[in-house]
């Protein structure tokens, strides 16, 4: 299978602007089509449009890789069989690279303003079609970045950088006096790498996923973890990374699920002592690994498993059909603000090796990864509206507040990060107000008819009561038809019920899966270029994330 890239297009498609200008092309091998030529055939997909499409009507048949990024769309081609992670990974590392390059958030204008740095990138990640290059540090060794003076001589039309003369002997010469172009010994790291603070921070984001069926038991409670390393630090140094999870190495085994390294982790390390990360780490942030953590037990213990077992934060619940005609349903939020894990870690002593993104000090040890205890933050409860529902009414919260979109039918319920912070249950009931039928249209346009259960007068009915008080047949037959009547409504009202309610929120300082840094070591025997006495300020974040996470269907 051929691992060739043909050409990669680049488009701003801010909402602002119509029709969608294509701001890069960049062409590596072949004759692929053009960009305006792949643009309608890419457009013609409804939303959301799949990453990989297959376009056999050109000539020749394409197959077309695309990432949106912000406002910009990344498209890519291929004319041959190729794998189609490899070429989404790539388009990835190009926005990655544009952001270290250009500025983060990645802009169209920033990209038109460095095209020169722009097609140097372009042209030292891919050569011919083959993806060669694309780390960060060794990118900054080849790529030509003008500073100011070279702009402001440029603007005035002069040369920013005059060509260096060559030495006597030629160009072998110049090579045996500069070695370095060679290119660095460790390919994700700069050469000669000065920093006047030393500093060493890890930051572990995990992302929750649970679905959990109607009557409270999970279908499914995944974490997907990241740990982000940002090394400033001079030399080439060897660091030692420790991890670990409730349950020791056998737990940290169990735990984590198909883990994924950054090229400088050695991984004969990590498969001989799991939970342990020796690397070399690259100059600035980078992404270090990612995990996935399983929350659910065995088959066997499934039967026996419920929602409290987990031990989330807070859950939700919806009482659907509510009212006298079932028009009304009520959500339920629970808040326990349970954070396994993170009450041992905030009152622990600290630990050598460790410490906590704090004031800044020299200090090389951490403790915590926060000094306050975890707490909620940004709690968002969506509830999806049937698109046959007109419009929810009479909204009463009971905690924070709530309103109705139309236009994208659903129910958003926030709440602040103080009315989250107390254990408890909040409250959310609402009205749905359905569809017109053809019968209440008429009865709007001609008369007062409507139905007497929701409160509405009614012409056929008797304005006075008679003398007689006494029950009559008659009276109870209109009582056993008005619940029939409800009954029917009841169910008729059914399908103006929602059908699940999710959540988001964030967490800082604690862990859903539960892992914890152990510690962070430098190797000094095999790290060169340290100097002496030099004890680099180490900090750790926690950050657990739910982005309409927890759902439950009901």
């Amino acid at each position: 299978m051929s691992s060739a890239v043909e050409a990669v297009y680049i488009f701003n498609q801010n909402k602002y602007f119509s029709p969608i200008d294509c701001i890069l092309e960049h062409v590596y091998r072949s004759r692929p089509s053009t960009a305006r030529t792949l643009l309608p055939h890419y457009q013609r997909y409804p939303k959301p449009r799949p990453a990989v499409i297959n376009l056999p009507d050109l000539n020749p048949p394409t197959i077309l890789f695309s990432l949106v990024h912000a406002n910009l769309l990344f498209l890519s081609t291929a004319s041959n069989d190729i794998e189609p992670l490899f070429v989404l990974e790539f388009l990835h590392r190009i926005v990655d690279i544009f952001e270290e390059f250009v500025g983060a958030p990645l802009l169209a204008n920033k990209i038109e303003s460095s095209y020169d740095v722009v097609a140097q990138l372009l042209g030292e990640m891919c050569d011919a079609g083959s993806v060669c290059n694309t780390e960060p540090n060794a990118l900054r060794d080849d790529v030509d970045i003008p500073g100011w003076m070279d702009k402001l001589l440029g603007g005035v039309g002069l040369p920013g950088n005059a060509p260096s003369s060559l030495p006597a002997g030629g160009l072998k010469q110049q090579l045996q006096l500069n070695p370095s172009t060679s290119g660095p010994a460790i390919p994700w790291r700069r050469a000669n790498v000065r920093h006047t603070s030393n500093e060493l921070y890890v930051d572990i984001l995990e992302t929750l996923h649970v679905t959990l069926a109607p009557s409270g038991r999970p279908l499914a409670a995944i974490v997907n973890g990241s740990i982000a390393f940002t090394s400033k630090i001079s030399g080439v140094p060897d660091l030692l990374l420790t991890l670990s999870a409730s349950g020791g190495k056998l737990g940290l085994e169990k735990a984590i699920e198909l883990p994924v390294f950054h090229p400088c982790v050695r991984l004969a390390r990590w498969k001989e002592r799991p939970g342990e990360l020796s690397f070399v780490p690259p100059d600035g942030k980078f992404m270090l690994a990612g995990y996935e953590v399983n929350l659910m037990p065995s088959v066997h213990d499934l039967n026996s498993w419920s929602n409290a077992k987990l031990q989330l934060p807070l859950s939700v619940e919806v009482a659907k059909s509510l009212g006298p005609v079932g028009t009304e349903f009520e959500v339920r939020l629970s808040i326990h603000n349970t954070f396994p894990g993170a009450a041992s870690s905030t009152l622990a002593p600290p630990r050598p090796g460790l410490g906590s993104r704090g004031s800044g000090t020299s200090t090389p040890v951490f403790g915590a990864s926060s000094s306050s205890p975890p707490m909620l933050q940004d709690v968002v409860v969506y509830i999806p509206i049937p698109e046959i529902v007109r419009s929810v009414i009479d909204l009463r919260p009971s905690r924070g507040e709530a309103y109705f979109t139309a236009l994208e039918s659903v129910v958003e319920w926030r709440l602040s990060s103080k009315a989250a912070a107390s254990p408890g249950v909040a409250t959310l009931r609402c009205t749905t107000v359905g569809p017109l039928t053809d019968d209440e249209s008429d009865d709007l346009m001609n008369g007062f008819h409507s139905d007497a259960g929701a409160g509405d007068y009614d012409e056929n009915q008797d304005a006075y009561q008679s003398k007689s008080s006494e029950p009559s047949k008659a009276s109870t037959a209109s009582d056993h038809q008005q619940d029939s009547r409800d009954e029917r409504k009841i169910s008729q009202n059914a399908a103006l019920m929602p059908s699940s309610a999710s959540v988001s929120f964030k967490v800082k300082g604690w862990l859903a899966s539960g892992i914890k840094v152990d510690g962070l070591v430098i190797d000094t025997r095999r790290s060169r270029g340290l100097g002496e006495g030099v004890k680099p300020y180490k900090g750790v974040k926690y950050l657990t994330v739910s982005k309409k996470g927890i759902e439950t269907r009901c």
